[in-house]
């Protein structure tokens, strides 16, 4: 079976996190939504339809099943898409959910989710990990993990290289999967859920609070709570992190912290892309979003619901704003735009670290959202 993920409307109400990639593409749990579908369906390939910008990266391809690319998989959709037959489309009132090549309309009767929104995606995090942990586990044995760990629970998978040593891990409140050649180094504190991607390590003394993911080839100390951290990307040192999502390629300095509640205990605002304003997230826990390649410097200070573009560079004293645009150069004392030139140098240097170059398929990624930003680097409504 050939997979087709299909970008909605909701392409542009996960923006910053989505100006890189396709929907589908986004990971929550331990798996993106992409690879989600392809391992429950047995798919043998799967392509993206998605915007303009991002399709010579994530080509599209001929498929026989097309699917909404914010849908989360669940076994009640899944009995209903494999009941579709060919010329059928799977509905719920109004949203399309999957189809095959028609538009005769099949009621789907049951309960879904459809990520629409950056806070959701460490909101469901955690049931989205235990869905992904017994994928991934079914009939299968984990490494032996070590004598000289604490452990409680027994819900703690290892791959084949993973190690950890001399830590407390406590599976009662959420598995913890240790993905291949992973490492939580020693004296690290970890109450479940969590998945640590590939070639990731939390470095010594690590404190994480599920549900927590770390993608692959990431460092994470200091103090984690319910966050996802995309493959890449670095917070290596102490610091608070918490109900928050950091995409590739990000830089978190040392001793930098974020606010996840306001003193008030008022529900928390976030930036939108599509109204331009700040808009009502329905939580009272809403700490950072940053998008791919941001960084900031050593004690910086997030405030509750803050959004970070694309390509910004954060740093000095005080709480930068709420929104920092694509694109932003500086801080609390005032921001500038980064030009192209500069941020593609970095870009560059940071991936060249991992090995992997910044062709001109990426450059021109980064160009293009450069170019569709613009508006927002006008200082414009930039504070809550």
């Amino acid at each position: 079976m050939d997979l087709v993920f299909h970008d909605g409307p909701e392409h542009a109400t996960l923006k910053p996190l989505t100006w890189t990639r396709p929907v589908a593409d986004l990971r929550i749990g331990i798996l993106t939504i992409a690879e989600k579908w392809s391992r429950r369906l047995a798919s043998t390939t799967f392509s993206f339809s998605t915007q303009a910008h991002l399709q010579a990266k994530f080509p599209l391809s001929e498929g026989d099943l097309h699917v909404r690319g914010g849908l989360l998989p669940n076994e009640a959709l899944l009995q209903a898409i494999h009941a579709l037959q060919d010329g059928q489309r799977l509905m719920a009132g109004d949203q399309w959910l999957a189809h095959r090549q028609g538009d005769a309309a099949v009621e789907f009767q049951g309960s879904f989710q459809l990520l629409q929104f950056p806070e959701q995606i460490f909101a469901w995090n955690g049931p989205e990990l235990e869905a992904d942990f017994d994928l991934l586990t079914a009939g299968r044995t984990s490494q032996a993990i070590s004598s000289t760990n604490t452990v409680i629970g027994e819900r703690i998978f290892l791959e084949p290289g993973a190690k950890v040593e001399a830590c407390i891990l406590n599976s009662t409140t959420g598995p913890i999967y240790l993905a291949a050649d992973s490492e939580i180094m020693e004296g690290s504190i970890v109450r479940g859920g969590l998945a640590l991607g590939e070639h990731s390590q939390l470095k010594l003394g690590t404190k994480v609070y599920g549900p927590t993911t770390v993608g692959p080839h990431s460092k994470v100390g200091g103090e984690v709570n319910n966050s996802v951290i995309w493959g890449y990307s670095n917070k290596g040192h102490d610091g608070f992190l918490g109900n928050a999502v950091l995409g590739q390629w990000c830089n978190i300095g040392a001793d930098s912290n974020n606010s996840n509640l306001k003193n008030n205990y008022d529900e928390v605002k976030r930036w939108s892309y599509v109204s331009k304003r700040f808009e009502r997230t329905g939580m009272q826990f809403c700490g950072l979003i940053m998008g791919d390649h941001s960084k900031c410097g050593i004690n910086t200070m997030f405030n509750t619901g803050t959004v970070v573009g694309v390509n910004c560079n954060i740093y000095g004293a005080g709480f930068p704003r709420n929104f920092v645009a694509d694109f932003s150069w500086g801080g609390p004392q005032g921001i500038t735009e980064y030009s192209m030139v500069k941020a593609l140098a970095t870009a560059s240097r940071v991936m060249e670290r991992r090995g992997i170059a910044l062709d001109a398929v990426e450059s021109d990624i980064l160009s293009a959202i450069f170019a569709q930003t613009a508006e927002f680097r006008g200082g414009t409504a930039l504070a809550d």
